[in-house]
């Protein structure tokens, strides 16, 4: 790689680290390009990405952005971790490393929080920005579907009352009239 090359490495890594919401960092020796694959197909699917650098060059993208503080991890085979949901990398980092062990989590970042490997556990039972959103969602729904029930319940008893004073009106009239001959009838 020449010095060009770096730079520009440099540069998109400096810019990543300065839109992304979090960052962890794992040690990935022994993992299987399969499963590299495997791993970066499961953070596509999820809006997050991982990649795997020089820890030279990803020491100097580290400067000047929030994550500087994530320096010291970078050391021996490392691969990072990264999305704008605060949650989707470090969710699909931890799920995958249960299944395969040679993926370790060493820590990470969460705007200018530093992270060890039980932050990101704990980071990663959260849920993800969608499920909270259509949580929220529901939330909302569910009081405008409550009132539209209760708005509707009313219209629909003073309905079933008006309904029922008819009925009453009507019987009462055909009763009233047949009651009163029958009584001219015994009082006679």
């Amino acid at each position: 790689m020449d010095r060009v090359a770096k730079e520009e490495l440099v540069a998109s890594l400096h810019q990543t680290f300065s839109e992304t919401a979090v960052v962890v960092v794992t040690q990935y020796s022994g993992l299987s390009v399969g499963e590299m694959t495997d791993l970066r197909a499961q953070m596509r699917g999820a809006g997050a990405s991982v990649k795997v650098t020089k820890n030279r060059l990803t020491k100097r993208a580290l400067e000047g952005t929030r994550y500087e503080g994530l320096g010291e991890m970078f050391v021996g085979p490392t691969a990072m971790a990264y999305s704008s949901d605060p949650v989707a990398a470090a969710k699909i980092t931890i799920g995958f490393a249960k299944t395969h062990p040679k993926l370790i989590v060493i820590g990470g970042g969460l705007g200018d929080k530093v992270l060890d490997a039980e932050g990101i556990r704990s980071l990663a039972s959260l849920p993800s920005l969608d499920e909270l959103r259509g949580r929220l969602i529901g939330l909302i729904n569910a009081p405008a579907t409550r009132i539209a029930g209760v708005l509707q319940a009313p219209a629909g008893q003073l309905a079933r009352v008006l309904a029922a004073y008819a009925k009453q009106g009507e019987g009462e009239g055909n009763d009233g009239g047949d009651g009163d001959a029958a009584g001219e009838q015994s009082a006679a």
